[in-house]
């Protein structure tokens, strides 16, 4: 099991970057997981080159600044990339059917190690935070969309088609008529994406225009505003029967959650409190379900360390 950074690799910096719906954020680790830099852009929405040219501005900025010979790279996106190279799946839409693990390794110079956002999120928190040396990691990102990573013994499992713990993209099980069928850009309806994201969480509070955000929701609610007390209470239960499911299919030791919502300090006690009811023989025997639900350690930073830990396990090192 793994509870500290991998040091088999050459003692080199790792470059780590995390591509956002809304901001790009890139960090420099030394050998030993100590953060040397890190600077946060906003993503240019819907335009590749511009986002392209953020990514590769940042890095070079640490390349300068830190005056690095050789650092491996290892990126996160909200996508995962196709057998041919492309991104699919991104809720930033417009990465989808370009070539960005080409684009910005030619544009760096070196090979750029690649991964799903949530897969990254799982590597942090399996390495070195809330995950580590739990045997199963299932990482969950509650933000702008909602994804799902899973690292087991410390390594991430991809899956052939780059699938595995794309969970928001399955329909929230046990739906009611409550529940709200909202179409997704994927093509589907009633995604777990859908209703337990943070603009889910606003549209399920008042339609999701003009109105206050989900941390904005989620201060009413704690400051016992009863509209908003009653979409939180919704969001909980929603979220609690999608990652009851994950636990009857992976009986993982510990979800993490990452992304703008896991700062939501209730959903810790509401969650688990309600998992129970749809997870296979809970209970059993007098039997306490086991699984944890924690934050993750390294809050929002925790993708990015991902990242930088993905280029550092490739050895993405300059040719």
């Amino acid at each position: 099991m793994n509870s500290s950074p991998d040091l088999s690799s050459p003692r080199t910096s790792a470059i780590g970057i995390d591509l956002g719906g809304t901001k790009t954020e890139v960090i420099v680790l030394d050998a030993d997981g100590h953060e040397r830099w890190r600077r946060r852009l906003p993503t240019p929405g819907g335009d590749y080159s511009g986002t392209v040219a953020t990514v590769v501005g940042l890095v070079n900025q640490a390349r300068r600044e830190l005056r690095l010979a050789d650092a491996t790279i290892g990126a996160g996106t909200p996508g995962s990339l196709t057998p041919q190279g492309l991104i699919k799946n991104a809720n930033s839409t417009c990465l989808n059917g370009r070539p960005l693990q080409r684009d910005l390794s030619e544009a760096l110079g070196q090979a750029v190690a690649m991964a799903n956002d949530a897969n990254c999120l799982a590597l942090s928190e399996a390495t070195d935070g809330a995950g580590a040396g739990a045997g199963v990691v299932f990482a969950v990102i509650l933000g702008t969309g909602v994804g799902g990573g899973i690292a087991v013994h410390g390594r991430v499992l991809g899956g052939p088609n780059g699938l595995a713990g794309e969970w928001g993209h399955n329909p929230l099980p046990w739906a009611t008529e409550a529940d709200p069928r909202w179409a997704c850009y994927c093509g589907q309806a009633g995604c777990i994406e859908m209703l337990v994201s943070g603009p889910g969480l606003a549209r399920d509070h008042h339609g999701g225009l003009g109105g206050p955000t989900a941390a904005e929701i989620a201060g009413l609610a704690a400051a016992g505003d009863p509209i908003a007390q009653a979409a939180m209470a919704r969001h909980a239960e929603r979220l609690a029967r999608a990652l009851s499911h994950v636990i009857n299919l992976l009986d993982p030791d510990v979800v993490v959650l990452g992304g703008g919502l896991s700062r939501v300090a209730s959903l810790y006690e509401a969650v688990p409190r309600l998992w129970g009811r749809h997870v296979f023989a809970a209970g059993a025997a007098g039997q306490a379900l086991r699984t944890r639900l924690l934050p993750a350690v390294h809050g929002d930073s925790s993708g990015v360390r991902g990242a930088a830990w993905l280029g550092r396990a490739a050895g993405t090192r300059l040719a």
